[in-house]
């Protein structure tokens, strides 16, 4: 099919989910009420069906009443036993596909079920609401004459007992239907290659030749790949290398360390950044207008939502909420009720809502990645926005960063250590320093009263990480390329000790 013709008919395809889309817009709730009575009707025949009798569960009361809000390790015994072959244990069809996840800690890896309606319901179907609603906001396009530029995880499928498990990229690249396949660069060979530095190797010799129209993947990862292109090259920004680029779609991390670098490296206003929100266990938000910093809630993949406020989270039986209770502002973990069998699953994210109609949300962290020994609540959306104001300020640029806590100690009182790997250093660290703790301060009230006169912290500590530090210490984890992320902040030492001993 000529180019020019198949990017009409892709265009004029994707658009009319539109109205699709429109429905849920208009009733929110109706639509995730439909959604949670039919996965209760799908699995009341499962092993968990019967367990909790889905069958008489008629409204979200009694769902909220009677199943129990679980985690990964209390899920995990029976999604052990289907990766060993049982079905029909809280999913009714058969599922042999397993995203092997284990964040950004060295924790167990963690393999979330993958089935067939989570495939293409969820996360093909936000593939194409993607492309839907920058279309319909962008309607001069020419995102098909051209290919998109996809960075995903490394790694093969891996088979265990009948069952396969591998990144969720990979389980995406083995499945994808053939239109995404003939719109994408590189080819799923090298997409699938194990090894990271010669698989950037192979995705710059296949694409530099190619007309890439867009660009898809985790910023920080994506970073080291555009700049090893334009290494390679010669070349002085990336549209010298594809002059006809309009679009990068990002996730997985948070963008705001990384736009300045951005900027520089696609100089033109007319330049689009799309963000998006999706995970293993499923694909979640998307953003749906230009220049926006927040993301609409998706609400017809197959996915029930639930939030606890932050502040009830560690409680021994914290009461989630549904989406119509939300407040604007408040911080959230999510808890999911999925197509792929997640019955009320803690996911592990935060989210704080911008709006109600329709629901907008920005992802503030992780459940587990805050600091919060002295009660100072620092998470990584404040950690972000500080860093930000102060690279400005300071005529630097972060490529990496993790935070963690000082203990006290006899009378020493705590304080913060950050481990920064600067792309464009400060030219003072100390400067640097003290206003990024003035700058928490403005963001956070906890903090700013645990700083108060010192009471209970000390000014944060700030090292400067060598060159590639991270990428060094994420090579000695083999957790290099794609879906593999850096932690932000922890109330734990453990990521601090082993950067700085390899910091020298």
């Amino acid at each position: 099919m000529p180019i020019p013709l198949f990017n009409s008919i892709a265009s004029w395809l994707l658009k009319k989910r539109y109205h699709q889309i429109e429905l849920f817009l208009k009733y929110p709730e109706e639509v995730q009420e439909e959604v949670l009575l039919q996965l209760l009707e799908l699995a009341d025949d499962t092993e968990i069906g019967r367990t909790y009798d889905f069958e008489s569960i008629h409204n979200y009361e009694i769902f909220r009443e009677r199943v129990p809000i679980l985690s990964y390790e209390e899920m995990e015994p029976i999604i052990e036993r289907t990766r060993k072959g049982e079905q029909n244990l809280f999913w009714p069809t058969t599922i042999k596909l397993f995203a092997k996840s284990s964040g950004t800690t060295n924790a167990k890896s963690k393999f979330i079920p993958v089935s067939t309606e989570a495939l293409e319901d969820c996360h093909f179907k936000s593939g194409k609401d993607l492309l839907c609603l920058y279309l319909n906001n962008n309607e001069n396009s020419q995102l098909f004459t051209g290919k998109s530029l996809r960075l995903g995880g490394s790694k093969e499928l891996y088979e265990d007992n009948g069952s396969f498990f591998g990144d969720l990229s990979a389980i995406l690249i083995d499945n994808m239907p053939l239109w995404a396949e003939y719109s994408s660069t590189p080819s799923n060979k090298v997409s699938l290659m194990s090894e990271w530095e010669t698989k950037l190797n192979a995705i710059i010799k296949e694409s530099v030749q190619e007309n890439v129209t867009s660009l898809a993947g985790v910023p920080s990862w994506m970073l080291v790949l555009l700049n090893n292109m334009l290494e390679e090259t010669g070349k002085e920004h990336l549209f010298q290398v594809w002059e006809n680029l309009e679009v990068y779609f990002h996730g997985g991390v948070s963008f705001s360390p990384y736009k300045e670098q951005y900027k520089a490296l696609f100089p033109r206003k007319s330049f689009r950044y799309y963000e998006i929100y999706n995970a293993s266990e499923g694909f979640f938000a998307i953003q749906d207008r230009n220049n926006a910093d927040d993301l609409l809630l998706m609400l017809d993949y197959g996915i029930f939502y639930e939030f606890i406020p932050m502040d009830a989270y560690d409680e021994l039986d914290p009461k989630a909420i549904p989406l119509w209770e939300v407040e604007i502002g408040k911080n959230y973990a999510i808890i999911i009720t999925t197509n792929a069998g997640l019955w009320r699953y803690k996911i592990g994210d935060t989210v704080r809502f911008t709006s109600k109609s329709p629901y907008r949300i920005r992802v503030t962290g992780r459940t587990k990645h805050h600091i919060n020994v002295f009660g100072e609540e620092l998470i990584i959306e404040n950690a972000e926005e500080a860093l930000k104001t102060v690279c400005i300020k300071a005529e630097a640029e972060i490529k990496d960063y993790t935070a963690g806590p000082i203990f006290m100690a006899g009378k020493e009182k705590g304080a913060h250590e950050w481990v920064i790997e600067f792309r464009k250093p400060p030219k003072d660290l100390d400067y640097f320093t003290e206003f990024l703790d003035n700058a928490l301060k403005s963001l956070n009230s906890d903090y700013e009263a645990k700083r108060y006169n010192n009471t209970t912290l000390n000014m944060p500590t700030v090292h400067l990480a060598r060159e590639n530090l991270f990428y060094d210490w994420l090579k000695v984890k083999d957790k290099l390329g794609g879906q593999h992320k850096i932690p932000r902040l922890s109330n734990k030492r453990d990521y601090i000790e082993e950067l700085l001993k390899m910091n020298g």
